[in-house]
């Protein structure tokens, strides 16, 4: 009878300390990529002329700018430090979270370690970042009460995806499904049976992150034969479109592809897409919401995003 208590008690204790721990908010999709400019008037030009973006102010830095595509996601564009010798330009990405605050309590409850409070922008927007197993840099921000101002972009007003270099998908894949709820979107690359790029999607919505996995899976950070060049490719942005054609008819008729070589082309997941580089070599890539056929390597194991 006493061990039927002990037991009964026990698993009263269990249950207490399973209600307790607090669920994980929404992650509805894509914020934002934040990248680093040798050159701000460059990139303004590029952000702002060739892409379409609106041009506000950075509540989370005043030295940047953030160059919105729809009132809730944009490109944060920072001024590179001085004496930077690295050729890296991408300093964080960002997802979009209903509660910035439950989303910090959450991962901490995983023991993901966190910062001790969100902080909280001019605008009222909160945000926290944290590291994903490689070192990379991530911020979960929770949208203002009252957004930006930000007229519809004839190119496109919707990032659909952020990809940026992953040497061990296992490795990521604890932090991003088992802990975050990503799920599989398609994977696949250059060879069938060997897929370098995984794309996942945000548990309650279907933007998604791409591993662009490069290198061996004990490797870490920026390959060190990697160029510029080849890292910006890498770390990138997708801007979703209903037809490649049309945007790339806008470009042309608007002068805004001078000095670009990219034309459209499909890629290996059956989407059209088309590749502009900005003045550090990240990599703004335009792509149709849908495949026009079968795609290579793996069926899409997730509804399209759409418009």
């Amino acid at each position: 009878m006493r061990l039927r208590g002990i037991c009964a008690l026990a698993l009263l204790a269990l249950a207490s300390a399973v209600s307790a721990a607090p669920a994980r908010p929404p992650i509805t999709g894509v914020s934002h990529l934040s990248v680093y400019a040798a050159d701000l008037a460059k990139a303004e030009h590029f952000y702002v002329h060739d892409l379409g973006a609106v041009k506000r102010a950075d509540p989370e830095n005043p030295r940047g700018a953030r160059y919105h595509f729809s009132p809730t996601q944009f490109v944060e564009v920072l001024p590179l430090p001085d004496g930077q010798t690295s050729i890296n330009r991408l300093d964080h990405a960002a997802f979009t979270t209903t509660d910035a605050e439950g989303l910090r309590a959450y991962l901490a409850s995983k023991k993901i370690s966190v910062p001790a409070r969100v902080e909280q922008g001019a605008d009222g927007s909160r945000w926290f970042h944290v590291t994903d197993p490689e070192g990379m840099r991530i911020e979960f921000v929770q949208a203002p009460a009252r957004l930006p101002q930000v007229a519809a972009n004839p190119l496109s007003s919707r990032m659909i995806h952020v990809g940026f270099i992953v040497h061990d998908r296992a490795r990521q894949d604890a932090f991003y499904k088992d802990v975050l709820g990503f799920r599989s979107y398609w994977a696949g690359g250059m060879h069938e049976d060997r897929p370098t790029w995984v794309s996942l999607q945000v548990p309650d919505g279907r933007d998604w992150l791409e591993y662009m996995i490069v290198g061996t899976p004990e490797g870490r950070g920026i390959p060190s034969d990697m160029n510029q060049a080849t890292l910006g490719v890498l770390n990138h942005f997708a801007l979703g479109v209903q037809d490649i054609r049309t945007t790339y008819t806008t470009l042309w008729n608007e002068d805004r592809i001078h000095d670009q070589k990219g034309l459209p082309q499909i890629g290996r997941d059956a989407k059209w897409q088309l590749n502009l580089l900005d003045p550090d070599g990240t990599r703004a890539e335009f792509m149709e919401f849908k495949a026009i056929g079968k795609p290579c390597c793996s069926p899409f194991m997730a509804p399209d995003p759409a418009p």
